[in-house]
């Protein structure tokens, strides 16, 4: 879209970073014509969806990374995955997922997974969660939907608030501001949210004193 034009606006929601990718010169300021949120605004996060993880299944030792090699964001995710891993006393295996056939292969020899932000995993979510389901693997995702459709533990921003804010911006726009002065939204609330279904599906006690910290227990 930028390639296109250099003067529409363009609001957009990333999960990569805009300032890397080159959609914009800094996250205050754009500087261009294209402005939006930053969902995955914070590398901490992936830290801390794996320690969630961990406290929440404190038994397991290897973990599976599920990405998508063709997404940028996941990139992110490979580089990023060790360094917590390590110092969750966690194996770490990184397992490229190019299609929904891929699955069974991917959910084998690991005792847990982390779900990438991916656009893929989240189109293939009740799939995922059904296998993850199926194979008693406790797993943790970025959007509260994937418990929603049935997967174990979610850590991340509110996708229905994040689109509310998407259409302040556009809103602001067309009355007048420039996507060159509208600084980049990075969310700064996240939620955690837990499905007891999932987990007795796959026999995993969840502490009261985890169940207390998140903002939605699905019963």
């Amino acid at each position: 879209m930028r390639a296109v034009t250099g003067t529409i606006p363009i609001v957009t929601i990333w999960i990569q970073d805009p300032v890397v990718s080159g959609a914009a010169t800094a996250i205050a300021r754009p500087g261009g014509h294209v402005t939006g949120t930053w969902i995955a605004g914070d590398d901490a996060l992936v830290g801390k969806r794996l320690e969630l993880l961990k406290e929440a299944a404190p038994a397991i030792a290897r973990v599976g990374v599920l990405i998508s090699p063709t997404e940028l964001q996941d990139s992110v995710v490979r580089r990023l995955i060790s360094a917590p891993a390590r110092a969750l006393g966690l194996t770490v295996t990184v397992i490229e997922v190019r299609g929904a056939a891929e699955f069974d292969a991917a959910f084998a020899a690991v005792q847990a997974l982390f779900v990438s932000q991916s656009p893929f995993f989240m189109t293939h979510r009740v799939e995922v969660a059904e296998r993850a389901r199926r194979a008693r693997l406790p797993a943790v995702y970025g959007f509260r939907e994937f418990t929603h459709a049935g997967g174990l533990l979610a850590y991340g921003p509110s996708l229905p608030a994040v689109y509310r804010r998407f259409a302040t911006l556009v809103d602001k726009i067309l009355k007048g501001a420039s996507p060159a002065d509208l600084p980049i939204e990075v969310p700064t609330r996240f939620e955690l949210v837990v499905n007891l279904k999932a987990a007795k599906a796959i026999d995993l006690a969840i502490s009261e004193s985890f169940l207390l910290r998140a903002d939605e227990v699905i019963e």
